[in-house]
C-alpha cells in the first residue's frame, strides 16, 4: 500500500500510497470536503488544481443524507463526483468539539504560554460552530464503551462505538478510515489524558477487530493520542505501532510550538513502511515542520474556510483582500501563482466580488487556497526527492510572514 521513493537520514521521506482510486504521492495535502463537498468548488475544480484525496466528516455524512443512502450510491466519492482516492474520519473528534470544548473557544492546539488559538484558524469540522449548534446545550458526553452525540439539527441522541464508527465508514466507502479515538484539549490534566489514551487504545483494538471481522479492502489508520505529554505519545506509538494497522494518523492537542518535537516522538516509534497522517494541520510553517518529522499527509480547512473570509495566501504571506488598499490593485492575488483565480482575475475584482457578497468570491478565493497550499506540498516533495529541502524552507520563509 506505500512505497517509500526517497528517505533521508532522518524521518523525512517521500513516497506514494496506493488505493484502488488511485496513487497518493507524498507528501500531500488532503483538502476536507466535510458534508461530501468542498465548499463553493466542484469536484472538477479540486482535481485541476492538484488535489489528490479529499477527506470527508463521519459525523456529519452519519448525520446528512445518512450512511445508508451513501451506501447505496456507491460511497460518498462516487455520490459526490470525485473520482480520486477518499479518506474518512472516525467522528471521534466531535467527542472533543461538541463535547469538552463546546462553546469554550478552546482549540485542540496552544500557543505558545498556554494563549488559545481561535478555532477558526486551525478547525478541522467547518460546521462545528453554526448557529444551530450554538443554540443547543453540549451535544458529546463520553463513557467507557463510547460516545453519546446529540444531534446539532435536530438534538436527537445518537451513540457512536468504536464498532458503529468502522460500519459507518464502511458504508461511506473510503479508501482509508479511521480507528474511533478521543480527541483531547491541551488543557486537560495528565491524569485525564492517560484516562483518555487507555480509551482510545482500547477502541483502536476494538476498531480494528471488527474492521477485520468485516473483510473491508479499505485501510484502516490507527490514530496515536496523548496530548503535549512525552511520555504519553510515546506509549500510545509503541501500542499502535504494534497492531496492525495499514497507517496511522497523529492527533492533536499540543502546543503550537512544540507540534514538531511531538510528532518526532511519534515518528521515531511508529513503523517506518506504512504512511503517517496529521490530523488537522495546513499552515505552512506547521506543514514544512511534520514533513521534516516523518508525516506524509495533512488535512485541514484552513484554506477554504480562510478563502471565504477574504483571508488569501501568497509568497510574502496571507493578505486580507477587504483592506482597502486591494480595492484598486489591478495586479494579481500572487503574481508567481500559476492558478485560475491568479492567471484571471485581479485583487481588485476580488475585493469587489467579496465587498459586494457575491458567491463567486469565495470559489475564486477557494481555488486560490487550494492551489496554493497543493502546489507547496508538491514542490516540498520534490525538493525531498532532489535534496533541496532545507534550501527550499529557507528560501520560502525568505519572504513569507505567517
Amino acid at each position: 500500500m506505500f512505497t517509500i521513493e526517497k528517505k533521508t537520514k532522518g524521518l523525512m521521506r517521500a513516497g506514494v500510497i496506493h488505493t484502488p482510486h488511485g496513487d497518493i504521492a507524498t507528501p500531500a495535502f488532503v483538502p476536507v470536503a466535510t458534508k461530501a463537498t468542498i465548499k463553493s468548488l466542484t469536484p472538477e475544480q479540486v482535481s485541476s488544481l492538484g488535489a489528490q484525496v479529499i477527506l470527508a466528516n463521519t459525523y456529519h455524512l452519519y448525520l446528512q443524507p445518512g450512511d445508508e443512502l451513501i451506501r447505496h450510491a456507491g460511497g460518498f466519492g462516487t455520490f459526490m463526483g470525485w473520482r480520486g482516492p477518499t479518506m474518512t474520519d472516525s467522528g471521534g473528534f466531535q467527542a472533543f468539539s461538541l463535547g469538552a470544548a463546546f462553546g469554550t473557544g478552546i482549540s485542540k492546539l496552544l500557543k505558545k504560554n498556554d494563549e488559545l488559538i481561535l478555532p477558526e484558524a486551525v478547525a478541522d469540522i467547518e460546521d462545528r460552530e453554526t448557529e444551530q449548534e450554538k443554540k443547543v446545550a453540549r451535544l458529546a458526553k463520553i463513557d467507557r464503551d463510547g460516545v453519546m452525540f446529540r444531534s446539532y439539527l435536530d438534538g436527537s441522541a445518537h451513540y457512536f462505538t468504536p464498532e458503529k464508527s468502522i460500519e459507518i465508514q464502511h458504508n461511506l466507502g473510503a479508501d482509508i478510515i479511521f480507528a474511533f479515538d478521543e480527541c483531547t484539549s491541551p488543557t486537560e490534566s495528565v491524569h485525564y489524558q492517560r484516562e483518555a489514551l487507555d480509551r482510545t487504545h482500547v477502541w483502536a483494538k476494538r476498531s480494528l477487530l471488527h474492521h477485520q471481522e468485516k473483510k473491508s479492502q479499505q485501510a484502516l489508520f490507527g490514530i496515536v493520542q496523548g496530548g503535549r505529554h512525552e511520555e504519553l505519545r510515546r506509549a500510545s506509538a509503541t501500542t499502535l505501532g504494534a497492531m496492525d494497522f495499514a497507517g496511522f494518523g497523529i492527533g492533536g492537542s499540543f502546543a503550537k510550538e512544540d507540534m514538531g518535537k511531538a510528532v518526532r516522538w511519534v515518528n521515531e516509534l511508529l513503523p517506518s513502511d506504512r504512511p503517517r497522517h496529521l490530523l488537522g494541520i495546513g499552515e505552512p510553517a506547521d506543514i514544512f515542520d511534520a514533513v521534516s518529522n516523518g508525516c506524509d499527509l495533512f488535512d485541514c480547512v484552513a484554506p477554504t474556510r480562510n478563502a471565504r473570509t477574504g483571508t488569501l495566501y501568497t509568497s510574502h504571506g496571507k493578505i486580507n483582500i477587504l483592506n482597502n488598499q486591494f480595492i484598486t490593485d489591478f495586479s494579481p492575488i500572487d503574481s508567481s501563482c500559476g492558478c485560475y483565480t491568479c492567471r484571471t482575475y485581479t485583487r481588485a475584482y476580488l475585493a469587489h466580488l467579496f465587498r459586494a457578497k457575491e458567491m463567486l468570491a469565495a470559489t475564486l478565493a477557494s481555488i486560490h487556497n487550494l492551489y496554493y497550499i497543493v502546489h507547496m506540498v508538491a514542490s516540498i516533495r520534490e525538493s525531498i526527492l532532489n535534496d533541496s529541502f532545507n534550501a527550499y524552507r529557507d528560501s520560502f520563509f525568505q519572504n513569507y510572514q505567517s
